[in-house]
């Protein structure tokens, strides 16, 4: 009768029968629960009832003699009718639990771990079912177990974590593609970046035959930039199944997608002209915001979209006007965005250099202002260096050095960087004749500076004047023919030059320098 009974009164018809039992009494609550729900039905009037309070006695009654499935079932059902946890139905319900923790299934434990988890109050039952989770993890089988537990419970518990990415990893080869997607964001989502984990998953969705559902493309694709893990054979195939699907995305998840491959330094052109072209399709549906964030993400990788002229048009047409609206922070990316693209226009470099911009940065020791700081010091670089008649204004002398960082820390350099400070001075004959880890002007660190003569031979550094440092020793001007070479390091994983090209800001560099009259030598 409680099985069938297709409306709450039907379930409380049968509770005035003779005799119920404690455990049909609490199957009849779980019922009650499961129809409220699916019938969207309110249920204070179910709480008020005086049959549903007859069912309530009856459990307490006799709450030691509900069989464990019931039990468990019953403090879910409990939560979903509104009764208050502090009251002594429910309070009775947990204490009865929490001694038979030990006996239960894990089948129960589970379902009680995400239950109690998804509750978001503060329980002492909570960190009993974690421990003994932590202690019976061994017995986990079937890929839902686990995955349910990483994405619920994980991240209450970083050793039940552990145990449930060996588990995972253990199990990988029998994930379907949506459990791939659900392991990979409870990672991203708790930081955790389990590079074992991570590779077995990329391997086994490499298996993969079929055409992956859009869902598991944009979330797997986040769950990597979040991670900074980049594999190219997965970030390949994401690529050429998210191109195709496009137009069936959202702005918002289109600029996310944009994001994270700018975030994993990963350019598929096919794709990019593609979400340039939906920016062109879309503009009216596409935010500022969402335009802005697409805009960085080409910038940091360097990208020019083939109807370049026709993007770049849009772009500067929706800006136009919000200079007062937008974030400073964001209006910084943008306005230096559009300066490693070089589309950059005089009016934007007068915005972002007015006295009344760059005070707002001023003082603020905070990274993301450390970073907008940096980033207006390469847009100060591009107007001197690039914007061709443009007249100011410009920051000020002693804006240039403020918020770097002079102290250079030796016991942090990389062996490339050591190696360099080891074998340059040996190479050119002298300690005097370079100079290293030098900040100028422009925002931009030289890992070393040697002056040339006409014979290319070196001449001591210090002697002559430096106009791309705030305050320079030497005052001679260099002989004719000297020249001066900067020494960048470039390290990142999969080093290529073309790579190199693909980071925007490494391009800036470059063409900063060189317009600065430096010659360029790159070590990696």
């Amino acid at each position: 009768l409680i099985q069938g009974a297709s409306s709450p009164q039907e379930v409380l018809q049968v509770s005035r029968g003779p005799a119920l039992s404690s455990n049909l009494a609490a199957l009849a609550i779980a019922r009650l629960a499961r129809l409220t729900s699916e019938q969207h039905l309110d249920t204070e009037s179910i709480r008020g009832d005086p049959r549903f309070q007859q069912l309530l006695d009856t459990v307490d009654a006799q709450i030691s003699q509900v069989w464990h499935t019931p039990l468990v079932q019953l403090l879910r059902s409990l939560a979903a009718l509104g009764l208050a946890r502090s009251g002594r139905q429910v309070r009775s319900v947990e204490q009865e639990v929490l001694w038979r923790l030990r006996r239960l299934p894990l089948r129960q434990l589970v379902q009680l771990a995400e239950h109690l988890a998804g509750q978001g109050h503060d329980s002492l039952l909570l960190p009993e079912v974690l421990r003994k989770l932590e202690l019976r993890w061994t017995e986990l089988d079937g890929t839902r177990t686990v995955v349910t537990l990483m994405a619920k419970v994980g991240h209450l518990s970083p050793a039940l974590m552990e145990r449930l990415e060996d588990k995972a990893l253990e199990l990988a080869e029998q994930f379907d593609p949506d459990e791939l997607r659900q392991v990979a964001l409870a990672l991203a989502l708790q930081q955790r970046r389990c590079v074992p984990l991570l590779r077995a998953l990329s391997y086994h969705l490499l298996q993969k035959p079929a055409e992956l559902p859009l869902p598991v493309v944009t979330d797997l694709l986040f769950a990597y930039s979040k991670l900074n893990f980049q594999q190219p054979q997965v970030l390949h195939r994401l690529s050429l199944e998210l191109q195709p699907q496009l137009g069936a995305l959202s702005p918002t998840q289109v600029s996310r997608c944009a994001r994270s491959f700018a975030g994993l330094r990963w350019l598929s052109r096919p794709l990019a002209e593609a979400i340039a072209q939906y920016c062109l399709d879309n503009t009216q549906n596409l935010s500022v915001t969402q335009l802005c964030g697409i805009l960085v993400s080409f910038a940091r990788l360097n990208f020019q979209p083939s109807s370049s002229e026709e993007f770049f048009s849009m772009i500067h047409e929706q800006l136009q006007g919000q200079e007062q609206q937008l974030d400073t922070h964001l209006l910084t990316d943008v306005v230096w965005s559009l300066c490693v693209l070089q589309q950059v226009r005089p009016p934007h470099l007068r915005h972002m250099l007015s006295p009344e911009f760059h005070s707002r940065l001023q003082g603020d020791t905070s990274p993301r202002a450390q970073s907008s700081w940096l980033k207006l010091l390469h847009i100060n670089a591009t107007a001197r260096l690039e914007a061709q008649g443009y007249q100011g204004p410009f920051l000020p002398p002693e804006a240039l050095t403020e918020n770097r960082d002079k102290s250079k820390d030796k016991d942090k350099a990389t062996p490339l960087q050591r190696g360099l400070r080891e074998a340059l001075p040996g190479a050119l004959g002298g300690d005097d004749l370079a100079r290293f880890d030098v900040s100028t002007v422009y925002g931009w660190d030289i890992d070393a500076e040697v002056v040339l003569d006409s014979d290319n031979k070196p001449l001591p550094v210090k002697d002559f004047a430096a106009p791309h440092l705030s305050h320079s020793d030497g005052t001679k001007p260099l002989p004719a023919g000297a020249r001066r070479v900067a020494v960048l390091r470039w390290e990142f994983p999969q080093f290529s030059s073309r790579g190199r090209e693909l980071l925007g800001r490494g391009s800036m560099a470059c063409r900063h320098l060189r317009a600065a009259g430096f010659l360029l030598l790159e070590v990696s």
